[in-house]
């Protein structure tokens, strides 16, 4: 039985909806076993990536480390090839359009035409027929829009800006991250120098406190003076706690930065960085300047003000007449079609006459954009000038503070060596060596403490006028060669030397 034309329909339709409900799905939970294994996977692939570290870790190799392993740096990388992926896009979208098309049609009766006559006409009216029930057709055509070429440059550019937005914000991040292996570093050295002398202290206070325990109940001393002996005791074991807790922090944070197992066990050996106040003697005007130029944030505000005044143009663009042409090759094996092959040629001109209603909206939307980005520059600019007086004055501050505690400490260390000597020659009490040994281990904590502080108000400074460590990165580049590149860094920062900027910059 033939289905009539509406039959068909209806069935064709039903069909698309069965296939449709089949094609529903409901969403799947991660199971525990999946994501162990992706977990195990990306732990087995970077592992065979990272180089393994062999012998004492120095300062340098733990930031070459950091910035060739360290994860947060590798998307900071990617986020920078996708930016100059989307400008290789933004690029292509510029060139003409270049679209090929074949198709195929089939009818189930044939494409009548009705011819009347009109006065004096010879055609005799009839039906006739004007295409054949079945045909292929190609389409070979390029199209080229004077108004979308003009938008789709205005588009490169700022795909392009977003490319150098990207490279600032990497730079940004190697900033920061060497400024916190910096930190993370100097209290592994403190852990490492100390460490032996605060578990000596603490098993010392300890006996000297189970001792005055079990010598409490005497009668020949009063109640309260074994208290406070006590108290005094427990006061210096919860110090040194302290400090211990505070310490054992620093190696696994070191250890993450740095692209190292969590749990693993290295030495580190003590950088011999002075701290210098040799950029207190660089001109702060010289510093500003420098800073206006290489710092990222800045550098950033004055791509944002460049996307935004674009951003405009192509607001501004969008209010004129579109003007396209195009050319196509064409084909069908039509029978019905005399010339089967031809070649067609257009221009068109199109205008969108509601448009002119809100230009003046749009218009003023994409001059309050760049008022926008022009301020957030400024109040950048403000920010940045700012930056640099304060890191120099931090800089001065920690220099001075380090240079303090280092005085204090060595005068607390000789005091614990008398102290001690005197202890065990029985003419002081354990109590006050044990009170002597938590000073001089407080002050020399505070001295790395100072140092660190001091290093990384340097990073600070270093990273407001934008010197961060030039090192020509590439995933192939050794690990050796970066530790290499970042030593040379770390003496040219020492040399306290301003990079040469450009003839004729003033500030």
């Amino acid at each position: 039985m033939t289905l009539h034309h509406p039959t068909k329909l209806l069935a064709c339709a039903l069909a698309v909806v069965t296939l449709a409900g089949c094609a529903s799905f409901k969403p799947e939970a991660l199971r525990a076993n999946d994501v162990a294994d992706q977990a195990k996977t990306l732990k087995d692939q970077r592992s065979k990536e990272i180089e393994p570290l062999s012998g004492v870790l120095t300062l340098e190799e733990a930031i070459a480390r950091a910035i060739k392993y360290n994860a947060d740096r590798q998307v900071r990388l990617m986020e920078e090839a996708m930016a100059y992926g989307a400008l290789d896009m933004a690029n292509f979208d510029s060139l003409p359009k270049w679209v090929a098309s074949a198709g195929y049609r089939s009818r189930d009766s044939d494409l009548l035409t009705n011819l009347r006559a009109g006065p004096n006409s010879p055609i005799t009216p009839g039906s006739t027929i004007s295409s054949s029930r079945t045909a292929t057709s190609s389409d070979l055509s390029l199209t080229w829009s004077l108004l979308d070429f003009g938008q789709s440059y205005y588009a490169a550019k700022q795909s392009g800006d977003r490319v150098m937005i990207a490279g600032e914000r990497r730079r940004k991040a190697l900033h920061n991250l060497v400024q916190d292996v910096r930190t993370a570093y100097w209290r592994v050295v403190a852990a490492e120098k100390l460490g032996q002398t605060l578990r000596e202290t603490m098993a010392e206070a300890q006996a000297a406190l189970t001792a005055s325990q079990a010598a409490q109940s005497s009668a020949l001393r009063s109640p309260l003076e074994p208290l406070r002996f006590q108290r005094q005791l427990l006061e210096n074991l919860r110090m040194l706690e302290s400090i211990e807790q505070e310490l054992s922090f620093a190696r696994v944070e070191l250890s993450t930065l740095a692209a190292l197992p969590a749990a693993s066990t290295f030495t580190v050996q003590e950088p011999q960085q002075p701290v210098t106040t040799r950029w207190l003697d660089v001109n702060p005007s010289d510093m500003e300047l420098q800073a206006i130029v290489n710092n990222p944030d800045m550098r950033e505000s004055v791509y944002n003000a460049r996307i935004a005044r674009d951003e405009a143009r192509r607001t501004i663009l969008k209010m004129f007449p579109g003007l396209s042409f195009s050319y196509g090759a064409k084909q069908t094996d039509d029978p019905y079609i005399v010339n089967q092959q031809w070649n067609e040629v257009g221009a068109q001109i199109s205008f969108n006459l509601l448009g002119v209603l809100n230009a003046p909206v749009q218009r003023r939307m994409a001059e309050l954009g760049i008022s926008v980005a022009e301020q957030r520059r400024a109040a950048t600019q403000m920010a940045v000038i700012s930056q640099v007086h304060i890191a120099r004055l931090n800089y001065a501050n920690a220099a001075k503070q380090y240079a303090r505690t280092d005085q204090i400490a060595k005068v607390d260390s000789a005091m614990a060596d008398v102290v001690t000597a005197q202890a065990n020659a029985q003419r002081l009490s354990k109590l006050e060596s044990v009170a002597q040994r938590t000073a001089a281990i407080l002050s020399s904590l505070r001295r790395y403490q100072a140092l660190s502080n001091a290093q990384a108000a340097a990073s600070r400074l270093q990273a407001t006028l934008g010197l961060e460590p030039a090192v020509a990165l590439s995933e192939q580049m050794p690990l050796a060669e970066v530790v290499k590149s970042v030593g040379v860094s770390l003496k040219a920062w020492e040399a306290a030397e301003l990079p040469k900027l450009p003839a004729g910059l003033s500030w």
